[in-house]
């Protein structure tokens, strides 16, 4: 056997891709590694935001180069018109949609993922290994029995749709994959809060958005579980067919929790599949303070969510989790000769991952995520999660303490609904709408918008771990400032 100790030192080849000066590439890479660490040791002196001028854009406006290029350059056009004009997720100000900030050690992470290039579609190999475990550690943390099976995948609206078809593969058989659906009246339930990426699941799955039922919220922004009961029974007495319903574990829009145990009940009464779209929240199992409000969450027949939001796992890393490992392989397993499976060698280690989804080329996500619980381990990332929920908390309540502010949504988690009152007479929505893009142009901070009973809500959503109080107090002097310079 030849170890790479014993090879025989070869001159470069002109014709490969590697660099022909080791030593120079070497020193640039060292200085791209030190750019982005400063970048994120530094992201306090940056504005959490800025426009990107007619330059930078137009940089990127060029032909297709033919000619070699150097990488120095390279590095210093993305220096100069790419990195500066980011959405500006790593910075603390950002609190616009359900973004994750990242971290050093996910960063690295992906650089040794990079370089290793492995695809972890299947074989056998230890980053199929890897991510594994991360199914293991998953099972374990959300109660799943030791049949679970877990797959890395874009995100949580990737992982939605897998497990809407693993739903239907158990409803209307395997023979459903060559057959298709043959009319089948198939109908799936969910909030009339929850994520578009529901209907979009039942688009994509053929199944239709008009056979999903979305059904009204309470007060507390939860499932109406009575109103679900009732639209099964009238469901099943038109003939129609019931077979999936999808709760939230924090919505979209202020953070609301379903009654998970409720609709675990109902659907093991109803005989239909109960999944969760755990999308952020469902990593509040972390933290002991949070876990509780996810009581039922055990429960789920599959449960999607993303490490890239509260898990702080650089972009993008979400996963769908299935109860029933069985279930989940025969929606998507599919033999081919040139997929062949041996006892020994590289092709084996079967059940492969490409055998639970529909990737048969994927990246070695599972690589950062493993990094990020490694070095941070799950009770200092449980208390991130609880201390974004502590300052949502306190955003509130300067909220309600504040007479040109007020409160539109209770906080369950870490998304706040508020909003300038304005002038009595004026145009509410527009004035705050307004309010939102001068602090992005600020700088100073990036909330986003929702509607909340009809009115245009300032939404706030703390997901960024190096997010402190100060950057909840300048998000606040920065809409009472913007606010009151549009009403003199």
């Amino acid at each position: 056997m030849i170890f790479p100790s014993d090879a025989i030192m070869l001159p470069p080849d002109p014709d490969s891709l590697d660099p022909h000066d080791w030593d120079a590439f070497r020193a640039q890479s060292h200085q791209m590694l030190d750019d982005m660490l400063d970048y994120a040791q530094q992201i306090r002196q940056r504005p959490v935001w800025q426009a990107a001028p007619a330059s930078a854009r137009a940089q990127f406006a060029q032909p297709l180069p033919r000619a070699p290029g150097d990488l120095a350059d390279a590095h210093a056009s993305f220096m100069h018109d790419v990195l500066p004009y980011a959405a500006g997720n790593v910075h603390p100000g950002f609190m616009g949609w359900v973004h994750g900030g990242g971290t050093p050690v996910g960063m690295l992470a992906e650089m040794l993922a990079a370089g290793l290039n492995a695809n972890v579609g299947g074989r056998n190999q230890m980053p199929v290994e890897v991510e594994r475990q991360i199914a293991r550690w998953m099972a374990e943390l959300f109660g799943f029995p030791g049949t679970a099976s877990g797959v890395f995948v874009t995100g949580t609206s990737m992982a939605n749709l897998m497990g809407l078809l693993v739903a239907r593969t158990q409803a209307l058989g395997v023979a459903a994959r060559q057959d298709g659906l043959q009319g089948a009246p198939l109908v799936a339930y969910t909030s009339a809060a929850a994520h578009g990426c529901i209907a979009q699941a039942m688009d994509l799955s053929g199944l239709g958005t008009a056979a999903l039922r979305r059904i009204a919220v309470n007060a507390s922004g939860q499932i109406d579980v009575a109103a679900l009961a009732q639209a099964i029974a009238a469901d099943r007495a038109a003939g129609l067919r019931p077979f999936f319903i999808a709760g939230t574990a924090g919505t979209v829009d202020t953070g609301a929790i379903d009654d998970l145990p409720a609709l675990a009940a109902l659907a093991a009464r109803e005989q239909l599949w109960f999944h969760v779209d755990g999308a952020y929240g469902a990593l509040g199992m972390l933290s002991p303070e949070v876990a509780p409000l996810l009581a039922g969450i055990e429960l789920a027949d599959s449960l999607a969510f993303d490490f890239h939001k509260w898990g702080q796992v650089p972009y993008d890393a979400g996963f769908l989790l299935v109860r029933d490992g069985a279930r989940h392989m025969a929606a998507f397993a599919a033999p081919a000769a040139y997929l062949r499976r041996e006892a020994r060698g590289l092709a084996g280690g079967s059940p492969w991952p490409c055998d639970f989804g529909p990737d048969l080329s994927r990246g070695f996500r599972a690589l950062k995520t493993w990094f990020t619980f490694k070095v941070h381990g799950a009770e200092r990332m449980g208390a991130a999660i609880a201390h974004t929920c502590a300052l949502a908390r306190y955003l509130a309540e300067r909220v309600q303490a504040t007479p040109q502010l007020e409160l539109l949504a209770p906080v369950t988690l870490n998304i706040v609904c508020f909003r300038h009152r304005g002038a009595a007479n004026g145009d509410s929505d527009a004035f705050n709408g307004e309010i939102v893009a001068d602090l992005h142009e600020s700088g100073i901070a990036a909330p986003s918008t929702t509607t909340i009973a009809g009115q245009l809500a300032i939404r706030a959503a703390i997901v960024n771990h190096r997010t402190r109080a100060e950057d909840v107090d300048a998000l606040l002097a920065g809409v009472l400032r913007f606010g009151a310079a549009r009403l003199s």
